[in-house]
């Protein structure tokens, strides 16, 4: 009668130690996506500078933006630029924002939305030169 209560015991140990190890998840760093530029689909009927790009005109507002995490800079003197609403294929579609390696005589002009009238006019950022 002593050998099944000592059975008993010897297989509940055996399952305990045979049970599931929860491990730490590996951390990915986020690496930046490049984003694909949309094509204009309305040219703006006013001069632009050779740098600048082109205007998006549509009539439906942007979504809000989202709330973007940003960590730490791949290298000391990279620059954030922000995630955005883009118009592809009829539709918002979100880019997310990356870092990028600034260049040199140049600052970062970001890309925003302006209502005009009734539309909505999208100006894709871009890398513009510094004034002397």
């Amino acid at each position: 009668m002593k050998a099944i209560p000592l059975t008993l015991a010897a297989l509940a140990a055996a399952t305990a130690m045979t049970g599931c190890v929860v491990a730490p998840r590996p951390y990915y760093h986020a690496q930046p996506v490049p984003v694909v530029q949309p094509v204009p689909v309305v040219q703006p009927v006013y001069a632009q500078p050779a740098y600048a790009p082109g205007v998006v005109v549509v009539q439906a507002a942007p979504p809000a933006p989202y709330a973007e995490v940003i960590g730490v800079a791949p290298s000391p003197g990279y620059i954030w630029i922000g995630g955005a609403w883009f118009w592809e294929g009829g539709r918002h579609v979100w880019h997310r924002g990356y870092w990028s390696a600034p260049r040199a005589g140049h600052y970062w002009v970001g890309h925003h939305w302006e209502q005009v009238g009734h539309s909505w006019h999208f100006r894709e950022g871009y890398w513009a030169p510094h004034r002397r």
